[in-house]
C-alpha cells in the first residue's frame, strides 16, 4: 500500500513539474520577439566566432600601438572594463581601451558628452575614431556579444529606461552587440530620452532581424565610421 502510494505521489510531482517546465517554455516562446529561427542563430553565432577571431588576430599590430601609446599618454590601465547587462538578463564584462581619467566616475556613472573634460587627450582620439571598441572583439569571441544586437547598458540606466518602458527585458532573447540598428539610423546616445528611442528601434531591429539585415548594419557601420561620424 505504501509503495503505491509513493509512485501515486511521485506520478503527481512529476506531472506537475513538467507542467509548470511546459509553461514557462510557453512564457518564454511568448516573450521572443527574435525574427531569426534557431539556423540562423546558429550561423550568426558561427559568423560571430570567425570574424571576430581572425579580427582580433589581424588587428593585433593596433592593438599594440594603441597600448604603447596608451601607457606612454596617461596614468592608468590600457583597457576598461565595466559591468554591462546582456543575454537572459545576466552581467558581463564589456572591454574597451580606456578613454578617461582613472576617477571618472567617482561621483557615480555619467554618460560622455561633447567636450567631456574626463577624456584623456589620447582617449579623445580614440573615440572620434572609434578605435575604443575593438577590444569587444574579445566580448564577441568568448560569447558575451555579437557583431551585430543591441548596444548593452548598465543596470543603472536600465532601471531608469524599464521606469518609463518595461519592454527593455525583451531585448534580453539576444546578444548584445558591437554596432546595431539603432547606432547606425539613430547615432550616439547620451540621454535618456534617447536611449528610449534606441529602445524602439533596437524592439524594431529584433522583429524583423535577418541574416542579411546584419551585414547590411555592419558595412553601413564601417562606412559611417570611415566617413568619421559619430555614432
Amino acid at each position: 500500500m505504501n509503495n503505491s502510494t509513493n509512485i501515486t505521489e511521485n506520478h503527481t510531482h512529476i506531472m506537475e513539474t513538467t507542467t509548470i517546465l511546459n509553461h514557462d517554455l510557453l512564457n518564454t516562446e511568448e516573450q521572443s520577439i527574435d525574427n531569426m529561427n534557431i539556423l540562423q542563430r546558429l550561423i550568426k553565432r558561427f559568423g560571430d566566432i570567425v570574424c571576430s577571431f581572425f579580427g582580433l588576430i589581424i588587428l593585433s599590430p593596433v592593438f599594440a600601438i594603441i597600448a604603447i601609446k596608451q601607457k606612454m599618454s596617461s596614468e592608468g590601465p590600457i583597457f576598461f572594463k565595466q559591468e554591462r547587462i546582456g543575454k537572459n538578463g545576466k552581467p558581463f564584462n564589456i572591454i574597451k581601451f580606456r578613454t578617461m581619467v582613472v576617477d571618472a566616475e567617482d561621483d557615480g556613472p555619467a554618460l560622455a558628452k561633447d567636450g567631456d573634460d574626463r577624456l584623456t587627450k589620447f582617449g579623445k582620439f580614440l573615440r572620434e575614431h572609434h578605435l575604443d571598441e575593438l577590444p569587444q572583439l574579445w566580448n564577441v569571441l568568448v560569447g558575451d556579444m555579437s557583431l551585430v544586437g543591441y548596444r548593452p547598458e548598465r543596470q543603472f540606466y536600465i532601471d531608469q529606461i524599464m521606469q518609463r518602458n518595461p519592454d527593455y527585458q525583451l531585448l534580453y532573447c539576444s546578444r548584445p552587440g558591437v554596432t546595431s540598428y539603432a547606432t547606425v539610423y539613430n547615432g550616439y546616445t547620451d540621454t535618456i530620452e534617447k536611449m528610449l528611442t534606441r529602445l524602439d528601434m533596437d524592439l524594431e531591429y529584433l522583429r524583423k532581424r535577418t541574416l542579411l539585415l546584419d551585414i547590411k548594419i555592419i558595412f553601413q557601420t564601417v562606412f559611417q565610421v570611415g566617413k568619421g561620424e559619430k555614432i
